[in-house]
């Protein structure tokens, strides 16, 4: 799964380091057209960046709530394996 979210991520870096080098180009300040679609274009990545940060929010609670319940099942599988031990235990220590 970390592939897949480093798979998603990389292009956004990309765009956005794209972004960042054409805010400091020289020619850029008496430019308001090319200022008014940079500023389009970096807010695009943004709500962009913010689903892929909320997907991956959602998948963090997902994969918590299977560790806790992954764990909620060995502490269980442990404490029924140990049962019939000690009951046998037990009932060996009354019968003598």
């Amino acid at each position: 799964m970390a592939n897949t979210a480093s798979g998603k991520s990389q292009p956004l870096i990309l765009q956005l380091r794209r972004l960042a080098a054409q805010a400091e180009a020289p020619d850029l300040a008496g430019d308001r057209a090319r200022i008014l679609a940079l500023v389009d274009d970096v807010q695009a990545v943004q709500r962009r960046i913010k689903l892929e940060c909320e997907r991956l929010g959602e998948e963090m609670r997902q994969a918590s709530a299977r560790v806790h319940a992954a764990t909620a099942y060995i502490r269980c599988a442990k404490s029924t394996q140990m049962l019939p031990y000690r009951s046998v235990q037990q009932s060996n220590g009354a019968s003598s």
